[in-house]
Parts: C-alpha cells; sequence; structure tokens
C-alpha cells in the first residue's frame, strides 16, 4: 500500500468519530500549550536577565594589561594592536585611558572644579563601547569636553563630606585649563579653553567619586603642542628653581608627540557576552595580558540551563498524560476496525503494513495537537508579555523595564515541543498497533474481537 493510500485510509478512518477525535488533539495541544509555556519562562528570564548583564560594559569588556613579557620584548600596546583588536571579530568597540601628566587647574566662569584628573579618551570609541550621560551628548567637534559627575565638589564648611553642586548647570559652558609648560628657562602657563557638552553617568557604586575631565584627541594635540611631550608630562625637580641646562636636559630626555605613542587602560568590548571567552583566548595567544568575568557569566548561564531542563521535565508531564487520551482512542479504533483489518489480512496485507497505519493515525494526531498547541502557547506567550507589565503597574506600583520580556519561545523550544508530542503519541499508538497485528481473521470478520 503506497503511502498515499495510508494517508487517505487514515483520514476516512478518523472521520467517523470526530468528537473523540477532537478531544484528544484537545488534550494533545493542552499538554503541548503546558510545556511551551512553561519553558518559555525560563528562556524569557534568561533572555531579560543575563542579556541586561552581558550587555553591561562590566561583562562585555577585556582589559588588556600589556603584553607578555616572557614572550614579547616591548610590553606596550601601540596603534597596530588597536588596530588589530579592532579587526578581531566579535569586537564592538576599543577604548583606551591616556592620563593628562599634569593638573590642569579646570576653573568654569571663575569657579574652581574639583577635578583630580584629566583623561584623553577616544569618544567614537567610547560611544559604541556604551559611555552613559547623565546629561547633555557626546562630544562631535575637538574643543568639546565631558566633565564627571562629581567634578563641582565643594568642601562643606561644617568640615563633614564634601557637597557635590548639579553639574549639569555647567553644560554649554567654557571651561580653561591651564597649561603648563617650561620656555626660556622657567615654568611658563597658557590658557586653554573648551566647551562642556556632557556629563557622565553617576558610578553605580555610592562610594565612588567621578571629577576626571575627558578630552579629545584634539584637545591632546593642543596640549601637547603647547608642552613639546608626551600627554603634556612636565620634568620633575627636586629644587624649586631648576637652572636653564637642567631644564633643557630633562625636556630632551621625555618622550615627545611625535615619536611612537603607546596607550593605556586598553579595553576590547565585545558585542555580546558570549564573544568574550573566545576573545581572552585568541587574546592570550596573541601574547597579552587580559582580565574579564566571562567565568560568572558561565555560572549564571548554568543556572538557567537546569531551570530550563527543569521546566521543559514538568511541562512533559502534560504531554504523558495526554497521551492516555491517544492510547484509548487508538484502542476503540483497533476495536472499531477489526472488520477492516481481517479484510487486509485476507487479501494478504502484511502485519507491519497494518501496523504503520495506526501508528500513522497516532502521529497524525500527535503532530495536529502540536501544531494547534503551538499557536495557542504563542499566542499566551504574547499576552504575558504585553499584559503582565501593565498588572505589575496597576497592583503592585513597580515599573517593568520596557524591553523585558516575562516568556521567550525559541524555535528550538518550539521543535523540541513537537518532537516530544510526536513522540508519546508514538509511543501511545504503539500497543493498540501491535494488537491489531494480532487479531485472528476469522474472528475478526465474524465480529467476533
Amino acid at each position: 500500500m503506497k503511502f498515499r493510500d495510508q494517508l487517505r485510509f487514515v483520514r476516512q478512518n478518523m472521520k467517523k468519530n470526530k468528537t473523540r477525535l477532537f478531544m484528544t488533539v484537545l488534550a494533545t495541544a493542552m499538554g503541548c500549550t503546558f510545556l511551551i509555556v512553561l519553558a518559555s519562562v525560563g528562556f524569557g528570564l534568561q533572555q531579560s536577565i543575563v542579556d541586561s548583564i552581558v550587555g553591561d560594559r562590566l561583562v562585555t569588556g577585556i582589559d588588556i594589561a600589556g603584553k607578555n613579557a616572557e614572550q614579547l620584548e616591548d610590553t606596550n600596546i601601540y596603534e597596530e594592536d588597536m588596530k588589530s583588536f579592532r579587526e578581531l571579530p566579535g569586537v564592538k568597540a576599543v577604548t583606551y585611558r591616556n592620563y593628562i601628566g599634569q593638573w590642569l587647574n579646570p576653573q568654569v566662569e571663575g569657579a574652581a572644579a574639583g577635578s583630580d584628573r584629566t583623561i584623553q579618551v577616544d569618544f567614537a570609541e567610547e560611544a559604541r563601547a556604551g559611555f552613559d550621560l547623565s546629561a547633555g551628548r557626546m562630544p562631535e567637534a575637538e574643543h568639546e569636553i565631558v566633565i564627571g559627575y562629581h567634578i563641582r565638589e565643594q568642601m562643606n564648611e561644617q568640615g563633614g563630606m564634601p557637597d557635590y553642586l548639579d553639574a549639569s548647570e555647567w553644560l554649554n559652558k567654557t571651561m580653561t585649563l591651564q597649561v603648563e609648560y617650561y620656555g626660556a628657562g622657567k615654568k611658563l602657563t597658557e590658557p586653554l579653553e573648551a566647551v562642556i557638552v556632557g556629563v557622565s553617568e553617576q558610578p553605580a557604586r555610592e562610594w565612588d567619586r567621578d571629577k576626571s575631565l575627558y578630552l579629545g584627541a584634539g584637545m591632546l594635540e593642543k596640549i601637547e603642542g603647547i608642552t613639546g611631550t608626551r600627554n603634556g608630562d612636565l620634568p620633575y625637580f627636586e629644587g624649586e628653581s631648576p637652572t636653564a641646562e637642567q631644564i633643557d636636559a630633562a625636556l630632551a630626555s621625555m618622550a615627545k608627540p611625535s615619536e611612537r605613542r603607546s596607550y593605556g587602560g586598553v579595553q576590547v568590548v565585545a558585542s555580546h557576552g558570549d564573544k568574550v571567552k573566545g576573545l581572552v583566548e585568541t587574546l592570550r595567544s596573541q601574547g597579552f595580558y587580559t582580565h574579564s568575568i566571562v567565568d560568572e557569566l558561565e555560572q549564571v548561564n548554568l543556572m538557567f540551563a537546569i531551570m530550563k531542563i527543569g521546566l521543559v521535565f514538568v511541562g512533559t508531564i502534560a504531554v504523558l498524560i495526554a497521551s492516555i487520551g491517544i492510547f484509548n482512542t487508538m484502542t476503540m479504533a483497533v476495536t472499531e476496525r477489526a472488520q477492516d483489518i481481517g479484510i487486509m489480512k485476507a487479501i494478504g496485507a502484511h502485519p507491519s503494513a497494518i501496523r504503520k497505519l495506526f501508528l500513522l493515525e497516532s502521529a497524525i494526531i500527535g503532530l495536529m495537537g502540536a501544531a494547534f498547541g503551538t499557536l495557542v502557547a504563542y499566542a499566551i506567550s504574547m499576552a504575558v508579555n504585553a499584559g503582565l507589565p501593565v498588572i505589575i503597574m496597576r497592583f503592585m506600583e513597580e515599573e517593568v523595564p520596557s524591553d523585558f520580556l516575562f516568556s521567550v519561545i525559541p524555535p528550538y523550544l518550539t521543535a523540541l515541543a513537537c518532537g516530544i508530542s510526536l513522540g508519546v503519541a508514538m509511543l501511545s499508538g504503539y500497543r493498540p498497533a501491535l494488537r491489531a497485528t494480532r487479531i485472528d481473521v476469522l474472528s475478526a470478520l465474524r465480529r467476533d474481537v
């Protein structure tokens, strides 16, 4: 018997008792829906929680401390190294922090800023890496800068903790930087103006204080042009009044802006948390010292994997309960079609062909239940994601993040649920199918089964 004929035979027999078929498919669909929806909660929580973690620079950032001295003679990181980092697959940004070698005595409208350091960064790369601002925007011109959240420090008159005024009040104002340099045998000062366009985000740790100035490459070039030294460094003298010869000798020994530039505070930021481990292994194989917290992320993923396996197991029990209905339906089908089975045997049908007919019917019931159950599961998932935040907001007065998902149904979860449903249906129909092959021809034709 051809497969097409088998399908026609099964379809005709299934139509004979539509009510029983409907109830069996409904039970299977309910079990499949329960399995998918239950497991989707685990997938949803993992995506919403882990993705918010791995999207954080704290996790995706890989700190580069330099090169391995045992493998390479020069341990500094240069422009060609930075370029090679950016070309690695899975890299979103490569940032660095070069510190200006002097205090610039920053002031805004005569008011001193409580800055403790000045850092030169690549604002384009910082933006890609996720440099967050509490106010303003990222610099677009070379004379624009970003100030730290706590830069407006003022000492408390009572001698307690210092007060921090709102740094955003300085947005779009001009900050004057006093760049010191040596010329004509003495220390001189040249003012340099910059426009404040952004304020960094408040540090997550309450005890951290961000009182930094963030400059771009253009401002660094101006500072180096004034000092004639790398990063605006100044020579140190023990005496208060060095001679012109001492100053010239010290400046001659210092690095110049035109020389090969090295980078500090380098961080490679991965596009996603699952890229970090591979990048760390690649960078280490190339001789770079690295540090990341990817191991902690693996523990989080392991916890969610165990939870998802448990939810799938519980959901499978619901499908197994539905299999009882399939077993009863197929058992009744064998009894009702005893005469048909006897006729097929009488005309020479092989027992395996009869067994295939009933297994095929079981499989169709399982697939129909899985199909309907999947559609209902997707509808429930969308309803949960849309309605649950509203319910939580109304009754618990807690706001759920806009991108938080309580239920996520990945394609492989649907495939797994359909596979389980089909497998359980086949197992449920196997014994009735085996019984059909053992029916005696004469007894079947007399309807004496």
